[in-house]
């Protein structure tokens, strides 16, 4: 393996996977200022990520050194490095949330659409088109985004609650799952039914495969303190 190296990002999402968390952000520096996405694994079984040395987490915004070995990029996630496990990482500052529009992607449609599940709404991408897939991070500004709380598998006699949001990008509209923590727990300790907010940054991401497809992923939702 390569020596250890540090890069530098803003965390743009710390977001819940099926095991572990899912950490990723933008390259940074001052000098030359927005790079390319990095999306920290490691080995462990679920490839979860580590942590400052006092034990607490990435924040969405901070500015952090990121110990690591080598690139280990995936068909689906092409921005993976691989983790030093040996030291933690750094906290370097923070972000303003008035500087974002620095590193929002150019307005796309996310990748590609026309597949949906049947709760979502251009919210999958099969596996044979991953192929032409350019990276797996995005981080968008929109202006309206609304919440919808609901039970998508109550017909089947699954209970779980679920948070999705919806938006318009680039001319499309989208259902995609939340999977940001903090959002996730808020909004599924409000009853059933629809919530709206205005102005905010999305990070979007494409999950691991499942079932013979990629799923797109609200990964952070950033709003103005």
């Amino acid at each position: 393996m390569h020596a250890t190296s540090s890069k530098r990002i803003v965390c743009l999402a710390n977001s819940r996977k099926l095991v572990g968390r899912c950490i990723a952000g933008r390259e940074w520096s001052e000098a030359r200022g927005a790079g390319r996405w990095i999306r920290p694994v490691s080995v462990r079984e679920g490839r979860e990520v580590s942590e400052y040395e006092d034990g607490s987490d990435p924040r969405v915004l901070d500015i952090v050194d990121i110990p690591v070995l080598e690139p280990l990029p995936e068909d689906w996630q092409t921005e993976n490095w691989l983790l030093d496990p040996e030291y933690y990482w750094g906290k370097e500052g923070a972000y303003s949330w008035f500087d974002l529009p620095r590193l929002v992607d150019p307005v796309a449609p996310l990748w590609s659409d026309g597949h949906s599940t049947w709760n979502g709404k251009n919210d999958k991408i099969p596996l044979e088109l991953m192929g032409s897939i350019s990276g797996s991070l995005r981080l968008i500004h929109v202006g309206r985004l609304e919440f919808e709380v609901f039970r998508p598998g109550e017909a089947f006699g699954n209970s779980k609650r679920r948070v999705q949001g919806r938006f318009s990008h680039a001319g499309r509209d989208y259902a995609l799952w939340v999977t940001d923590p903090g959002y996730e727990r808020e909004y599924l300790a409000k009853l059933d039914g629809a919530y709206e907010i205005g102005e905010c940054y999305l990070t979007v991401s494409l999950g691991e495969p499942y079932g013979g497809a990629c799923y797109k992923l609200i990964a952070a939702i950033i709003e103005c303190d």
